[in-house]
């Protein structure tokens, strides 16, 4: 089946356009190390990521997807901090855009299509990251993680882009890799395209129950009516 009037795609970042874990669990590993706790993974920092880095660092010092309740809410405080300067210093080096994503969105841009990114990354660091990988002007309009008091999966990011761009859910479509979009989506009435890479602490994308799955990025074409 393919969607016929989506006029804005909505993106979310990490996991979906950008495989940015090597950069994120560097700077939580000195993040925390730093403060004497022990050493984190770049396999566990994959299943903590996508909620913001609030509790991406309250995991990492938990060494668990659960924060630990007794964790010190002043230490906490001091380990995000220290990891977004050491995420600054890193550069991103290490994050690379995944397969087919640049042709993809340059062929969405050509034909006309409105594209946004909606994250729970800190808003921040994004624009920088977009640059870098030279994807920046595909987008009109980049939400952060800290752009309004909410973040996915609750709706608020994407009920505004609805209003701002005067169109109503069924002409937006969400392309996320975790629940979080996928809910974010079902919360604002709009359609929801599920990558099965990316970061859903463990879980299958279809689990959450999208409207389409893909495992490549290049399938959203044929998706909104384009050949590839």
């Amino acid at each position: 089946m393919a969607l016929q009037d989506i006029q804005l795609i909505a993106f979310d970042l990490d996991g979906t356009l950008l495989d940015s874990v090597p950069d994120l669990a560097v700077a939580a590993d000195q993040a925390v190390q730093s403060l004497g706790f022990d050493p984190v993974t770049e396999e566990e920092v994959r299943d903590w990521v996508g909620n913001g880095a609030d509790l991406l660092i309250g995991r990492a010092l938990s060494r668990s997807m659960t924060v630990d309740e007794s964790l010190d809410a002043e230490l906490w405080k001091e380990a995000r901090i220290r990891f977004d300067d050491f995420y600054h210093q890193g550069g991103h080096q290490l994050s690379h855009l995944y397969p087919n994503v640049v042709e993809t969105l340059d062929t969405l841009h050509q034909a006309g299509f409105k594209m946004a990114i909606v994250t729970n990354k800190p808003s921040k660091f994004v624009p920088e990251i977009l640059t870098q990988h030279d994807i920046a002007d595909f987008f009109v309009d980049v939400i952060g993680g800290d752009s309004f008091p909410l973040r996915k999966p609750d709706p608020m990011a994407l009920n505004f882009l609805l209003e701002k761009h005067h169109i109503n859910a069924s002409q937006m479509l969400m392309v996320g890799d975790s629940k979080n979009d996928i809910l974010a989506a079902k919360n604002t009435g709009c359609y929801s395209f599920g990558l099965t890479y990316g970061y859903n602490h463990g879980e299958p994308i279809s689990d959450s129950n999208p409207d389409f799955v893909a495992d490549n990025i290049d399938q959203l074409l044929a998706v909104v009516g384009m050949a590839k």
